[in-house]
């Protein structure tokens, strides 16, 4: 059984689901039309693309989990079956909502956040969401950590716009230092498969102010987040902050975020790190 009082706390985020998407509106309603059309990190994507997926994804979310519609019958046998069903459900999202004019999609835009973060704000944070945090390998997630994956969706993607537009990020405290604690929480299921000695301990550091240390420790049976590392750390991996979102959401070629991470120690269970990746598709 893990140790639950070096476990790592929860992340009660879902106020800042608000925070986000008001950065996100006020950044939409700034955009020239011809940025609109700019091409994003995410290769199959322009600006308003993403604006898109921003916008079909909570209405989607709103339409399955509070309000119980569902118009197809889903049959997930597979990781790759996930994989392909929320390709899908996005090409099909943003095939439908790109075609809006920026003002109309705006105005949308400012009804699905809001009704957004209110379910989330009115969830039992400890009770089983109804999708689990796949990328993290869970077969059954609580609340809270499916609202902090959508906080990392709603930061990630309105990220993407900024970069592409040339517009100051997200990179703050409040904001940006709980999306990497729940990218990072991914490391477990990533390292499932190492075979290590009790205590083995790799130390990720995103180096910045909005930053921090996580340490993913090799237990009796399995891999586990701690809060309170061993004194022997096996592994140190350090990355900058303006690197470390686009890493873990497969926003850069990982062999040129390489040159930018520094390993110290065990090569391997450092380079390992490198393919942490915090999004299901």
């Amino acid at each position: 059984m893990a140790d639950e009082s070096n476990s790592l706390d929860p992340i009660l985020c879902a106020p800042l689901l608000r925070k986000v998407d008001e950065a996100l509106i006020d950044l939409l309603g700034s955009l020239t039309p011809a940025e609109w059309d700019l091409q994003t990190i995410a290769p199959l994507w322009k600006v308003r693309d993403v604006a898109a997926h921003l916008l079909d994804t909570p209405l989607r979310k709103l339409s399955l989990v509070r309000d119980s519609r569902f118009v197809e019958s889903i049959d997930i046998r597979s990781p790759q079956d996930l994989i392909d069903l929320v390709n899908r459900l996005n090409r099909e999202g943003v095939a439908v909502y790109r075609r809006l004019s920026s003002a109309l999609l705006i105005d949308l835009m400012k009804l699905a956040c809001a009704q957004n973060t209110d379910f989330h704000e009115s969830l039992d944070p400890f009770a089983p969401a109804t999708f689990n945090v796949s990328w993290a390998g869970d077969e059954t997630s609580l609340n809270w950590f499916d609202t902090a994956r959508e906080l990392t969706e709603r930061w990630h993607h309105q990220q993407q716009i900024r970069l592409a537009s040339y517009r100051p990020g997200l990179m703050t405290p409040e904001l940006y230092h709980p999306v990497l604690d729940c990218f990072l929480r991914g490391q477990p299921h990533l390292f499932r498969d190492v075979e290590a000695s009790t205590g083995t301990t790799i130390q990720v550091e995103v180096a910045g102010d909005c930053g921090g240390q996580w340490w993913v420790s090799k237990g009796p049976k399995a891999w586990a987040m701690v809060k309170i590392p061993p004194s022997v750390i096996a592994s140190r991996v350090t990355i900058p902050q303006s690197l470390a979102w686009r890493l873990f959401t497969r926003g850069i070629d990982q062999n040129a975020a390489r040159a930018q991470v520094n390993i110290e120690g065990d090569q391997d269970l450092g380079e390992l790190v490198l393919h942490l990746t915090a999004v299901i598709a």
